[in-house]
């Protein structure tokens, strides 16, 4: 099944990434963690599609995207700085590895903790944080994205790493095994992973020599 919306709004969240909204059609339905494949309806742009998970409760009325501007790149993604109110996309069905299996740590590099958005917003609206743990690593402190919300979630404890800045705020590492020692108590735990495939493999590597079983692990690269 296919959609065509109009957007309804866009902003700001950081420097370079978006919110946009649509009105939620009646017929697109999801889970908090999900994506859509995203198409502009534009000459010249309607064969260019790239997934983009919905930040919306599937609940809400309206359908968010929360998506990083890469102009660089000269893609779909550098389009989205250039929306407007009007814009139409085409989006399909939703897809993804992942859901919400319980609460866990999860482990998001840069743009990979869009999965984690509606997940963990999910939880803080049922008052069922406890048990979670948000481990992001960025390049540098203002590309963090949705910052002030994860702060203030009761319950959610927060872990900011940097791999690209010496901020006096957050630590300036990569997370390894001797990061991931240091922040958690044990590895009796679920954990979720998204992020740049490197990251996401090695991270997993990680656990999974931790003793983590794999049946408790869930990845998705972005």
């Amino acid at each position: 099944m296919k959609f065509t919306l109009p957007l309804k709004s866009i902003e700001a969240v950081t420097h370079n990434v978006f919110r946009l909204r649509f009105d939620r059609p009646r017929d697109f339905r999801f889970q908090p963690g999900q994506a859509t494949l995203i198409r502009l309806d534009r000459d010249g742009w309607r064969d260019n599609k790239h997934p983009f998970t919905m930040t919306s409760l599937p609940e809400d009325d309206e359908l968010e995207f929360t998506i990083k501007s890469y102009p660089e790149h000269q893609g779909l993604t550098g389009q989205i700085a250039l929306m407007k109110p009007g814009d139409k996309v085409i989006i399909g069905n939703a897809w993804g590895a992942i859901t919400d299996s319980g609460p866990g740590v999860f482990i998001a590099g840069g743009a990979g903790v869009t999965p984690f958005v509606a997940i963990l917003r999910r939880r803080q609206r049922d008052n069922e944080l406890k048990g979670c743990m948000l481990i992001f690593s960025n390049t540098v402190e203002k590309d963090i994205i949705l910052r002030e919300e994860w702060e203030a979630m009761k319950d959610l404890n927060t872990v900011f790493t940097l791999t690209g800045e010496d901020s006096g705020t957050f630590p300036n590492r990569k997370i390894d095994g001797d990061f991931l020692d240091e922040v958690l108590e044990d590895y009796d735990r679920r954990f979720y992973v998204c992020g740049p495939p490197p990251m996401v493999d090695a991270i997993s590597k990680i656990l999974t020599a931790k003793g983590v079983p794999e049946d408790r692990i869930t990845v998705e690269a972005s």
